[in-house]
């Protein structure tokens, strides 16, 4: 036969008073405990609305111990316990098998969700972004609010676990699909991933159904263009400018997003106003602009920008090969030759083992400022490193043979060495 036993009939089996009589009493313990909970809740709420979560917080977990104790205690209340076979057992085995029983009950407990969900809010807004997750989260999502969702979602993504703000956030918008900015933060998570196609697929389904929402139209747009899709990005970017959306982080990505399917008049344009917009102080948006600016023939200009790249570039040397290597042909260009020499020359500072540089540099020296001897030198280089290829192309082997025909003269001196 099976019973429906109180906490206290399980302690007291031994003794067994009589099961109604303790029933009753444990009933009445519960009224004091519901009514201090709402005072607590209560209490909590009127500082949330002060904007007190310092002593709101302490209200809330007071509120929080008591649904706990009162979930453990109706629980353990609820407790089935098949008595005809415990009592086959010892009596100290029956103790252990319901002391064992009743803990397990009072760690399974569910706490009230509202209890949990207003915690949860005030750890939040007290940036407790670890706390608030871990409240939320044992809380099942079809009793969650939308709000507290919300909170669960960012609060992972707000600790940088991106994982698991991922998993929420799609959890999120398959109950809430509209929601615009968990779709727009999902479409990157995506991407961030390395599951672009996710994204993207998270992304047009919004936008299938509201192609306005600047903030989903701004992931879609950046999502394909870490994609690579340069040419969706473009279009996706133009929407946004059309939007009325002339952020700097708009206009420099569809800049980019231009200089990459040669469409170099937009990118120029865009590059422009972005730069413009900066205060004329993002070093990449100058470096960028720049090597457009070379690219379309506007040589001056170009090389003003990424002068000031240069500037505010110099410790990033990765940066710096690029930018003194597009200088230098900016320079040669424009036929300012003194000074792609000593753009190039400073591009070997930061790319020693380019063999194309030292190249170019004997070339300039040889056959238009008519320096032989820095001609040699730089030549001379120029075969050293060449040599150490191993699979060298076709241009690269006929770039020697121009070297050595220029050294063989010297050596027959067939031409001069001084200047």
């Amino acid at each position: 036969m099976r019973i429906i036993l109180s906490f206290f009939v399980l302690a007291l089996l031994a003794v067994s008073p009589a099961r109604g009589e303790v029933l009753a009493k444990k009933s009445k313990t519960l009224e004091p405990v519901a009514d201090s909970l709402t005072i607590c809740l209560q209490a909590g709420d009127s500082c949330m609305q002060q904007f007190n979560t310092f002593e709101a917080l302490k209200y809330y977990k007071q509120a929080y111990a008591l649904a706990k104790a009162r979930s453990q205690q109706k629980a353990v209340e609820h407790l089935d316990l098949p008595l005809d076979k415990l009592e086959e057992l010892p009596q100290e085995r029956q103790d252990e098998i319901i002391e064992h029983l009743k803990q397990s009950t009072e760690k399974s407990a569910i706490v009230d969700c509202m209890v949990q969900m207003k915690l949860a809010n005030c750890h939040y807004k007290r940036a407790n972004y670890r706390e608030s997750a871990q409240l939320l989260k044992t809380i099942p999502e079809d009793s969650l609010s939308h709000e507290a969702f919300r909170q669960l979602a960012l609060s992972y993504k707000k600790l940088g676990d991106l994982d698991s703000y991922v998993y929420w956030a799609g959890q999120l918008v398959a109950r809430y699909p509209m929601d615009g900015e968990i779709v727009a933060g999902l479409t990157l998570g995506y991407v961030q991933l390395e599951q672009p196609q996710n994204g993207l697929e998270c992304g047009q389904k919004y936008f299938a159904v509201d192609s306005t929402n600047i903030e989903v139209n701004r992931a879609l747009a950046d999502a394909y263009f870490m994609d690579r899709q340069f040419e969706k990005a473009s279009q996706m970017y133009e929407r946004l400018l059309q939007q009325g959306d002339s952020a700097f982080n708009t206009l420099y990505s569809a800049g980019m997003s231009y200089s990459r399917i040669d469409s170099l008049e937009r990118a120029y344009k865009y590059l422009q106003l972005a730069f413009l917009i900066s205060g004329m102080q993002h070093q990449g948006c100058a470096y960028r602009l720049g090597v457009v600016c070379v690219d379309t023939q506007r040589y001056p200009e170009g090389l003003n920008y990424l002068k000031l790249a240069t500037e505010m570039m110099q410790p990033d040397t990765t940066t710096m090969k690029a930018i003194t290597l597009s200088q230098g042909e900016g320079y040669y260009l424009s036929q300012h030759y003194p000074e792609a020499v000593e753009a190039w020359k400073r591009h070997l500072d930061y790319n020693p083992s380019s063999v194309a540089t030292y190249f170019n540099i004997a070339n300039v020296y040889a056959y238009i400022l008519k320096d032989n001897k820095l001609a040699e030198d730089y030549y001379r280089q120029f075969i050293d490193l060449a040599r150490q290829e191993e699979k060298p192309t076709q241009q690269l082997i006929d770039m020697m043979g121009k070297a050595e025909e220029f050294l063989h003269k010297i050596k027959t001196k067939r031409i001069t060495v001084h200047k």
